[in-house]
């Protein structure tokens, strides 16, 4: 009896999407005794439209796209000629096989089966990302702990070499300044994007409780130094993300201020959730329901994303720093607690009025109802920063698993997204990756597997020199510019910078097309080839405890890291262009 569980596909989502104005990508889940999959697709009205009117499809083979733990997934990318299609799949397993129809398996052809139909390809409804982003190369900073400019002069500021004293509430004078004068370094290291963390007037080092969303903290500069800094920035090449909280405010936002003020009476009473308006003033969490709030933060009250004065009032907002600022992204915080209707809205706002504008959202899980091309353009890859971690941080994994993983990142989004895809492996929210990793071999391999997967990379301030540092607060500590040179530093940096050189300059390692090479134990190796349409480029990775042979066939050697030769040691990273 042919296995049927794990068998699977919806007219829609990432199983059934458009690719562009011409492609529609049809993907099949099927658990691995499944061997062939076979497609029969027609235009539904070729042949009539009246029920019961003779319609075969026509057979193509499709191809097995990803490999997962558990299933497989079958691939096909078609060219409807008419823009629609009515289709059925055929699913063999040795000598059986079962028809897979919309209500499911069968092993008869019914009179009138249930077929999958997708009524239309609609060019408003295509998934569309910034085609900028996909070669972007992000760098994260932390603006109080970034540079410090000969000008702060921030109240109760630490020395930026006092780390001694560091704790969640330190104040270290990092601004605005600081970081433009730092912007030509960043075009050193080879960076064409900053995401900056929150640089609104807020009361805390990391201004994720906004007070005003229209004034630049004083503490980090003025909107002047802001436009040098964006206007310099783009000169440079360099794209500029704001990080946008809208999940929650501040205390002292004039809306809360005026429900604290007014109570039920105000007219922004609506704009929060509250369910107790006789305890707005206590200062404690919020676990007991008072009103809802960020994590329990009292200090942070959560915004209802589904008020329509909210949504219009931010609509604003944005609107007012894309014409002061011609910024090019923004980042959502807490993006999968902001209603889908508010981000929807205001994505058609945005984009009417810069279309290539690139929208990120903070999601720590599978994102794919916030990606289907009507909300964000990307979100945090977080599952990718775990997964790679997961990997080199247990030794009795081998390289199936980290195919698996990868594959099980690139399933959950459709093509174009996976191109765009925000990738990282450290930030403000997580362990440093050199401490996580335990590791200088570790570290640097796990920076190679970031500039060669498919996506939009990004690094964390000071991950170009293995700068250290735990969870919150010290992973936030001030840039060490005075170690900037020393010879570790300097040899991190210029590896890093040999890994952002590689990915800019290697078109096979944009697109989304990976080719798994057969290895044994925890030898990693992959090829990379754009959208399958460029030149070979190979990636191979010993994560295992023996040295490894590389095979000598002429290829050019684009990247290594204790690699002698042909010799591939414990810890090492080689990257070969053919």
């Amino acid at each position: 009896m042919m296995k049927c569980e794990g068998i699977s596909h919806k007219c829609g989502y990432t199983d059934c999407y458009e690719l562009n104005e011409d492609e529609l990508v049809i993907n099949v889940h099927a658990n691995k005794e499944v061997d062939n999959v076979v497609i029969y697709y027609e235009d539904p009205y070729l042949h009539g439209c009246a029920a019961g009117s003779p319609w075969a499809g026509i057979p193509v083979n499709m191809k097995i796209s990803k490999e997962l733990k558990y299933e497989n997934i079958w691939s096909i990318t078609l060219k409807p000629t008419f823009k629609r299609i009515m289709y059925y799949f055929v699913v063999h397993s040795g000598q059986e096989q079962m028809n897979l129809y919309e209500n499911g398996l069968s092993d008869r052809k019914d009179y009138y089966p249930h077929l999958f139909k997708y009524g239309w390809m609609n060019s408003s409804d295509i998934c569309k990302v910034p085609e900028w982003a996909k070669s972007t190369i992000w760098y994260q900073i932390f603006p109080d702990r970034f540079c410090k400019s000969e000008h702060s002069n921030v109240k109760g500021a630490l020395d930026w070499d006092d780390t001694k004293s560091l704790d969640i509430h330190s104040i270290y004078g990092g601004d605005i300044e600081g970081a433009y004068t730092k912007l030509e370094y960043l075009a050193n290291l080879g960076i064409t994007g900053v995401y900056f963390n929150p640089i609104f007037e807020a009361t805390t080092n990391h201004k994720y409780n906004t007070t005003d969303y229209y004034k630049i903290d004083p503490d980090f500069g003025d909107d002047e130094i802001l436009q040098r800094f964006i206007t310099k920035a783009h000169k440079l090449g360099i794209k500029v993300m704001f990080d946008a909280v809208f999940n929650h405010s501040g205390r002292k936002f004039f809306a809360w201020q005026d429900v604290l003020k007014n109570g039920k009476d105000s007219k922004y009473f609506d704009w929060f959730f509250i369910n107790d308006a006789t305890k707005l003033d206590l200062k404690k969490s919020t676990k007991d329901g008072r009103y809802y709030t960020f994590a329990f933060v009292d200090e942070m009250p959560k915004l209802d994303t589904n008020n329509t004065e909210v949504i219009k009032y931010f609509c604003d907002v944005t609107e007012n720093w894309l014409s002061r600022w011609d910024i090019d992204g923004i980042r959502f915080d807490v993006g999968n607690e902001i209603s889908h209707n508010f981000i929807k809205i205001l994505r058609r706002h945005l984009k009417n009025i810069k279309p290539d504008l690139f929208l990120l959202g903070e999601i720590w899980m599978d994102s794919s109802t916030y990606l289907q091309g009507d909300e964000y353009d990307s979100v945090m890859n977080y599952p990718f920063l775990q997964g790679v971690g997961n990997f080199f941080l247990n030794d009795e994994t081998n390289a199936q698993d980290f195919k698996y993983m990868i594959n099980y990142c690139y399933s959950i989004y459709k093509r174009q997204v996976n191109k765009v895809i925000f990738n990282l492996l450290d930030s403000h929210d997580i362990d440093r990756l050199i401490t996580r990793s335990k590791s200088y071999d570790k570290f640097i391999q796990q920076l190679a597997v970031l500039f060669t997967m498919p996506g939009s990379p990004c690094i964390y301030y000071g991950t170009e020199i293995a700068l250290e540092g735990a969870n919150d607060p010290y992973n936030r500590m001030p840039m060490p510019w005075e170690r900037i040179n020393g010879q570790k530093e300097q040899e991190t940096m210029e590896l890093v910078k040999a890994l952002i050189s590689l990915r800019k300059n290697n078109p096979s390692l944009l697109g989304d097309n990976i080719i798994w090479n057969q290895t044994q134990g925890r030898v990693v190796s992959y090829t990379r080839n754009g959208d399958g349409d460029k030149p070979m480029v190979t990636i191979i990775i010993n994560a295992g405890n023996e040295d490894h042979n590389v095979a000598e066939d002429g290829s050019e050697c684009l990247f290594s890291y204790k690699c002698d030769n042909s010799n591939l040691h414990s810890g090492g990273v080689i990257v070969l262009k053919k």
